[in-house]
């Protein structure tokens, strides 16, 4: 009897976390949240090139901001499909959960990355790294800098909502489970993992 089992819902198939309007509400908030917050990132980001006697610089020079705009593109569609589906009243399901749970995270990551790949390029752009040759653009090109740093900020505004769904997420399909049962020697049951 060491295997999982599912526990078993109370009254209409859920139990009170999923069930509860209020907080269906503030999920279906929290998960349209990123979706205004990615835009205005991506947006930021699109406009983001700067022209002076020294050149020209846009954002799609760099892959690490392309990888942005894009990452911010999936996370805005990904973020107001879950909240069109979080709002529906239907009962929680083991798939429903998991399905949640996998996004929830992938997408937690892949905007984790998109901020952290930009940050590093951003750092190079203000101070510069002699060892690899990458001078300082930001000195000739702070219009563009600042744009950049914003963008990157609000990723990582993202990162956090997106964090704190992947809690949620990861409660309301971890809560379904008891814990494993194990026998003592004295024939005693208690919950603990076998090894």
């Amino acid at each position: 009897m060491g295997d999982k089992r599912m526990k078993e819902s109370p009254i209409a198939g859920e139990d009170v976390i999923n069930g509860s309007t209020g907080l269906r509400t503030a999920e279906t908030l929290l998960r349209l949240l990123p979706v205004a917050l990615c835009v205005v990132a991506l947006v930021i980001m699109l406009k983001d090139s700067q022209t002076n006697e020294f050149g020209s610089l846009s954002y799609s020079d760099l892959g690490a901001f392309r990888y942005l705009v894009h990452a911010s593109g999936i996370c805005a569609g990904y973020s107001l499909l879950s909240a069109v589906i979080a709002a529906l009243p239907r009962p929680s399901t083991m798939s429903r959960a998991w399905t949640f749970f996998l996004l929830d995270q992938l997408q937690t990551y892949l905007i984790l990355v998109a901020g952290a790949i930009s940050t590093e390029v951003v750092y190079l752009a203000y101070k510069g790294d002699a060892s690899i040759t990458w001078n300082q653009t930001c000195g000739s090109f702070g219009g563009f800098c600042r744009k950049a740093t914003a963008s990157i900020a609000i990723t990582f505004v993202v990162t956090l909502c997106y964090v704190v769904l992947s809690l949620i997420s990861s409660y309301r399909l971890f809560s379904k489970y008891d814990a494993p049962i194990a026998y003592n020697n004295k024939g005693i049951e208690i919950a603990a993992f076998q090894t």
